[in-house]
């Protein structure tokens, strides 16, 4: 698949990969093109930008959120609070804060970076490959969410003992271990010891 000029239609997702450009990255994080979306996903992947953002409440339970059945990538699974890509050019806070707000109807107050963490996570089920060099962001939630129903199927506060229940019977996608561990030193700075983190 071709590079193009880092070049995009901003607009709205609702779930599909239509015309989306995502911005390709080197093992360093800096950036060398744009590929579509989808063709981004497909086998081996291309490595590109991301980023997931983990929201707590005053007692420091996470918010997690059950995509769409209707998302054409791991649909019906459980996952961190909100994940997507920048548009090219975006810089990932704003992204992060953007989608936020669309998934999910909140806007997250602290929300501070949490690093990095750079990975390649096929999804058995759809056949695509997650290839991300992706951008972690911790922060509060304090206004009840109010999820777009194209993006989001539920949503729930969790302890950290609810969340090892849930993972174990429920089916969480791919990459969420993998972005919950490498935040979680923010994780712990955010919430305090006493949130179990």
């Amino acid at each position: 698949m071709p590079i193009t000029p880092a070049t995009a239609t901003h607009r709205t997702s609702n779930g599909t990969a239509d015309g989306i450009l995502l911005e390709l990255v080197d093992e360093n994080g800096v950036t060398i093109g744009t590929a579509e979306k989808l063709a981004a996903h497909q086998p081996p992947g291309q490595l590109h930008r991301a980023f997931s953002v983990f929201l707590f409440d005053e007692g420091g339970r996470l918010l997690l959120q059950q995509r769409a059945l209707g998302k054409y990538h791991s649909p019906g699974v459980w996952s961190n609070t909100c994940c997507g890509h920048p548009y090219p050019g975006e810089a990932p806070f704003a992204a992060a804060s953007r989608r936020t707000f669309e998934e999910l109807g909140v806007s997250p107050s602290l929300l501070a970076e949490a690093g990095t963490v750079r990975y390649n996570h096929p999804d058995p089920d759809s056949g695509l490959v997650e290839q991300e060099y992706n951008h972690l962001f911790v922060g509060l939630v304090q206004s009840p969410p109010r999820p777009d129903p194209e993006e989001v199927g539920e949503t729930v506060f969790v302890t950290p003992a609810e969340l090892a229940e849930r993972h174990a019977k429920d089916t969480f996608s791919s990459w969420f271990m993998t972005v919950l561990d490498a935040a979680r030193p923010a994780v712990r700075e955010l919430t305090g010891p006493s949130a179990g983190w």
